[in-house]
């Protein structure tokens, strides 16, 4: 008989892998049997598209010249991802305040699968977003001129903004204490995705609110995301709107630094 010593370390890697795929198949199979709230969020940015390209374009305007629903899509696109930690944080906090997390915590499994899990469930779901938005702006005439490597680097910038705000979702799921707290977490989405480029140029706001408006992470996103769409960029002289692109970068990564470490934490302290 041949013993096959298998590296532990391996092992450990493998089952993490496991168990992160099953917490994966479990929260889409959570969206495959209630597909009214699938429907709702994955709806949600197609009525935010219309409503805003259409009812309030005509009143806008675009710094440089330009077609605002163009100036508008890349916008859309990094607000929806945006909004997305409030899913994120009230899927957690269902799970918390109901034993499941506890569940996942008394097996064999690997601590740090339930929390992989819910991000990767969570960049699955925006890339489906990111795809109906795409057929949206497509159908509403909205054409990008930057190129097929070009717009592969826009998404892949804003599932990088989804991703760092994945963590901030997390943490607050596992901070508030019921699902109806973090409904009230719109509250704060709203005001994060209105002072910034997603609608409106900073440099048409107040000079002081547009200061906030042009260091706000999101416009960094946004801004980027227009230049490579080769759409109206409407972009200002601040350091912060010339440099949008490498900030596009560095504010996800700045973020994910901060509440990765704060979700995974807070996690582990939820038995004590």
């Amino acid at each position: 008989m041949t013993i096959v010593d298998e590296s532990p370390t391996r092992s450990r890697a493998f089952w993490a892998i496991a168990d992160c795929w099953n917490v994966v198949r479990r929260g889409l199979t959570h969206y495959q049997r209630q597909p009214v709230n699938i429907a709702w969020q994955l709806g949600f940015p197609i009525l935010s598209v219309l409503l805003y390209g259409y009812v309030f374009g005509s009143a806008m305007s675009v710094p440089g010249g330009g077609d605002y629903r163009s100036f508008l899509m890349p916008g859309m696109f990094a607000m929806t991802m945006a909004f997305g930690f409030i899913n994120t944080a009230t899927v957690v906090v269902y799970d918390a305040t109901n034993g499941v997390i506890d569940r996942f915590r008394s097996m064999p499994m690997s601590p740090s699968a339930v929390v992989a899990g819910r991000g990767v469930t969570d960049l699955l779901l925006a890339c489906a977003e990111l795809a109906i938005l795409m057929l949206t702006a497509l159908a509403i005439g909205w054409r990008p001129d930057g190129g097929i490597l070009n717009g592969i680097a826009a998404f892949g910038l804003l599932l990088l903004l989804r991703f760092a705000l994945i963590w901030v979702g997390v943490w607050l799921g596992l901070l508030v204490p019921n699902p109806e707290a973090a409904g009230g977490l719109f509250a704060v989405a709203f005001p994060l995705t209105m002072i910034s480029s997603i609608f409106v140029a900073p440099q048409l706001m107040p000079s002081w609110l547009g200061a906030i408006a042009a260091w706000n992470p999101i416009s960094s996103t946004v801004a980027a995301t227009r230049e490579l769409f080769g759409t109206p960029v409407g972009g200002g002289d601040s350091w912060i709107e010339q440099h949008a692109l490498p900030m596009a970068m560095v504010w996800p990564l700045i973020l994910t630094a901060i509440f990765l470490p704060l979700a995974v934490r807070r996690f582990q302290r939820l038995s004590r």
